[in-house]
């Protein structure tokens, strides 16, 4: 029968306690969120949804093509200006999801001959993108920059390394200044995947390539999401120039995908303008994560300490994770729950992400119920 493997799949999830379903969620729900990534709270700022409506109402409800075709309007190269000159960087790419922008960078920067050093932490799009990459991948320590200069020494040819900046599952962040300090010594390229940084990190927001001192240089290339910080959707690539001319020329999730919708590029351009105006934002977001673990650890619970806006709980077991979010949802409360395969570690917990909206008193009663609902 056809597909029927799928079965025998379904089965081993069920047994391991891995079975992941849809939720829709309402337009207004009661529950206190904290399993989003709008960090910045910008996602429902009436501004920003102005910014999608306007947008919507001027250029239609989809992008009509590719962006090579009749996909580009003069809002997406507005918007490109705007982010490469928040950031520092020379020029922008935008792409229709964070994800096509990791696939793009790490695809058309990786060709055959070259070497891919890819941290065993880095996000699924990365790690898709090592695969689909014409060049060898090799996968070294967590956060580590010794391990990236010993396999670096491995190889003659182009290199580059491949990284998160802030790691989506503890919220630990990467040593990006030593790692790029060790690509320069052997003239390998950095590709930075700052999804969870752009926002957070950084004067302002600007990012973690920024707070490093790297913003600019002609050996990072930086890419992020549209989703979390800007409360909007899309991803975008930040380097030199020749570099994103180069990914207009070469990256196939560019080339052969439709363009960013212009409700959601017009929802990022209003995000970023109101993070250039209201910076504190930043600086408030990472205070939120600090107060949520401080309190967490105080209250007798494993919490990773966070580097950004993300919190990490560690859970006994997949099972008992799984019941520990529910419970939680069950007391007014949205969390993260990640699991294997999704956690490299095998560790299960539950994630919580910080926001810059959030008052004393919700992370007063965050803290209450997943401590009062622990397995």
């Amino acid at each position: 029968m056809a597909f029927g493997w799928i079965e025998e799949q379904a089965d081993a999830r069920r047994r391991a306690g891995l079975v992941r379903t849809l939720r829709p969620r309402p337009a207004d729900s009661p529950l206190l969120d904290l399993a989003g990534n709008d960090y910045l709270g910008l996602a429902r700022h009436p501004e920003v949804t102005e910014g999608a409506a306007a947008a919507a109402r001027t250029w239609g409800g989809g992008s009509t093509g590719s962006r090579l075709v009749t996909g580009t309007t003069e809002l997406h190269a507005e918007l490109e200006r705007e982010l490469s000159g928040f950031c520092g960087f020379e020029a922008a790419l935008v792409f229709s999801s964070g994800y096509a922008a990791n696939l793009a960078a790490v695809t058309a920067l990786a060709p055959h001959g070259s070497l891919v050093v890819s941290d065993a932490g880095n996000h699924a799009s990365l790690i898709d993108g090592c695969r689909l990459a014409r060049g060898t991948t090799q996968v070294v320590a967590h956060a580590d920059p010794d391990a990236v200069r010993k396999a670096l020494g491995t190889h003659e040819g182009p290199a580059v390394l491949v990284s998160d900046t802030v790691f989506s599952v503890d919220g630990d962040a990467a040593p990006l200044a030593e790692l790029a300090a060790v690509c320069r010594e052997r003239g390998a390229g950095l590709l930075a995947d700052d999804a969870h940084g752009l926002g957070v990190l950084g004067a302002g927001g600007r990012g973690a390539a920024h707070a490093a001192g790297l913003a600019g240089a002609d050996d990072v290339v930086v890419m992020a999401t549209l989703s979390k910080s800007l409360g909007s959707q899309g991803g975008v690539v930040l380097g030199p120039a020749r570099v994103i001319d180069h990914l207009v020329n070469a990256a196939r999730t560019f080339i052969f995908d439709t363009g960013l919708a212009p409700a959601a590029a017009g929802a990022a351009l209003a995000a970023l303008r109101l993070l250039r105006r209201e910076p504190e934002r930043a600086a408030r977001a990472r205070a939120v994560a600090a107060e949520l673990h401080a309190r967490l650890t105080a209250a007798g619970l494993e919490a990773v300490r966070p580097d950004a806006a993300v919190v990490s709980v560690r859970a006994p077991s997949p099972e008992q994770a799984v019941r520990w979010a529910a419970d939680c949802r069950a007391a007014g409360l949205a969390v993260g729950c990640f699991r294997p395969p999704s956690v490299p570690d095998g560790i299960s917990r539950l994630r919580l992400t910080a926001r810059a909206d959030l008052s004393g008193a919700q992370i007063e009663r965050a803290v209450r119920v997943i401590g009062g609902t622990r397995p």
